[in-house]
Formats: structure tokens, sequence, C-alpha cells
């Protein structure tokens, strides 16, 4: 999907925030719908899922984390929280909600827009250029997990995962490094795509979830905890 497609909300009771914030994701040729509160997005989410959500922690009446909790139990489109708040505590819950990033206020304008774009381009499937072929995409496999790359998909038995982004991305990078241990840090950087500034329980919030969603789905691979190291996937 082109950039020029993608719809995104902006949700923030700052009018100056929603207003900078539309005007450099126009200026790059995205899709802006503003609100001022959780109600007013939640209405619209009712008639329209937007493509990806910037939602501020903050808000009147239904607040960051609820309406976060209330879009991941319908969608799993990437949502990036802003907040005025620097808590280290906040990030984890806005991680753990299943947000796919986090930002400080006061923040770049110009880094929000690069981190609106990685999260699309790591969205985005490339398909494959001229004829169709009847060659099989590379599938990727643990136990009866498997990694199809080219669909962005995973399955677990005969069944579809339902993940967020950064779910996903942290079970495909184990599918493919299977059974190969790797720390905290390399996998934030791995996940997140550059430099992550934030606490390493990022990583154990995306685990415990994931652990979960594959206990739900009767998988047969399971995340190992390497005391003292960090994670890898087994099976």
């Amino acid at each position: 999907m082109a950039d020029a497609s993608r719809l995104i909300y902006v949700i923030d009771d700052d009018e100056s925030v929603r207003t900078v914030v539309e005007r450099y994701l126009l200026r790059e040729g995205f899709l802006v719908e503003s609100f001022a509160t959780g109600e007013d997005a939640q209405r619209a989410m009712g008639e329209r899922m937007p493509d990806m959500l910037i939602l501020d922690i903050m808000l009147p009446g239904i607040g960051g984390y609820d309406l976060c909790q209330w879009v991941r139990s319908r969608s799993d489109i990437p949502i990036i929280m802003v907040s005025a708040r620097d808590e280290e505590v906040d990030r984890i819950l806005g991680l753990e909600l299943g947000s796919d990033d986090y930002l400080s206020k006061p923040f770049s304008p110009r880094e929000l827009v690069a981190r609106v774009r990685t999260v699309f381009r790591r969205l985005r499937v490339v398909q494959p250029m001229g004829a169709q072929t009847q060659e099989q995409p590379h599938v990727h496999v643990c136990a009866n997990l498997s990694l199809r790359d080219e669909e962005r998909r995973i399955v677990c038995g005969e069944q579809d995962l339902v993940l967020t982004t950064k779910e996903f991305e942290l079970l495909a990078y184990l599918i493919k490094h299977r059974n190969r241990a790797f720390t905290r840090e390399q996998l934030l950087t791995q996940v997140w795509g550059y430099e992550y500034i934030g606490d390493e329980r990022a990583i154990d919030d995306l685990v415990k979830r994931l652990r979960k969603k594959l206990g739900q789905g009767n998988s047969e691979a399971e995340i190992l905890t390497v005391w003292g190291y960090g994670y890898k996937l087994e099976g």
C-alpha cells in the first residue's frame, strides 16, 4: 500500500500538537484525521479503522491506555503512543498493552515521521515482480510454527497467529534464528530497527505476550529464558 493511501488518526487533546503532527504527516503524503478525545476517535474507528494511531496517553474521558486496549481487542494496527510523562513505567505499560512505539513530549515531528515510516516499511509486503510463478515462497519452520515472510504470516499448526507489529517482528526473528540465544539488547535493536532508548523490560513484556499466544495456539515451540543472558526459541 502506498503511503499516500495510508490513513493515520492523531488523537491528542492539545490542539497545537494535533496541528503540527497533522501538518508534517500531510506534507509526507499521508491521509490524516485528528481527534481531541478518545470518544470521538472511538466513534470514527467504528466506521473506519485507520492504518495507524498516534495516541496521546493523557486524554479526557477515555484515556490513551484504555483506548489502546480497546483497539487491540479489535485490530493489530500499529499504535505509536505519545505523552508528556517521561516515566519508565509509562513506556513499559504502553508497550505491554500493545503499542508499537512510545515518544515523550516534546518530540521532534521529523522523528515522529521517521518512526511512522519505519513501522509502515516493516509492514509492507513486497510483491514479486514479473509473471507469477509456481515456486513456493520460502517458509521458516520451528516445530509446528511456520513463518511465511512474503505473506507476513506466522502459522501455528493450521491457524494464523494474531500478532501486533512488534510481536510479529520478535517472533519472526526468533523463528529465523531458532535455537540461538540473544540478549535483550540485541532483540531490542532488531525489533525496533533503531537504537531504543528505554528499559530492556520492553522485550520481557513482548515475550510474555507471545508466550500466552503461543500457549493458546498449542505451539510445540517455546520461548525459553536463558538466565543472565536473554531468550531463545526452541522447538
